[in-house]
């Protein structure tokens, strides 16, 4: 499959106009001319961050437009891609990953997607080419 992943913290940035890296994530999604592509834990985690710090409003617009596949392709974590990145999790203790960034790679090596627009240093540090 071709596309990029989108990661939380990106999402989170293109619509806070307000965040630092709004101008640069806005740009990188704006100059990708593929296929976005977002997990069912990436849309709860952002739809959540959303909600809570910018309104309702725009978390449902997002939520719907993730569900839709307006947005970006909607991929479901599969128990496989649950049993990897629980795998992962518990092996890498020694680094500050979380569960749902855990299935982000494990969905990205199912998927044969070898890029993410990320903003932690998670992506680049498990191997994943990130942007911006």
């Amino acid at each position: 499959m071709t596309g990029i992943f989108v990661d939380t913290r990106a999402w989170y940035a293109l619509l806070d106009r307000r965040d630092p890296e709004h101008a640069r994530v806005a740009a990188t999604i704006q100059a990708y001319r593929g296929r976005l592509v977002a997990s069912d834990y990436i849309l709860d985690e952002t739809v959540a961050l959303v909600r809570y710090l910018l309104g309702w409003p725009l978390a449902h617009r997002l939520g719907a437009g993730l569900r839709s596949g307006e947005l970006a392709r909607p991929v479901r974590v599969a128990p496989a891609d649950l049993d990897t990145a629980w795998q992962l999790f518990a092996e890498r203790r020694d680094q500050r990953l979380s569960v749902t960034g855990c299935t982000s790679f494990a969905v990205m090596t199912r998927l044969k997607l070898d890029t993410a627009i990320a903003l932690d240093q998670d992506f680049r540090a498990m191997g994943w080419t990130v942007l911006p």
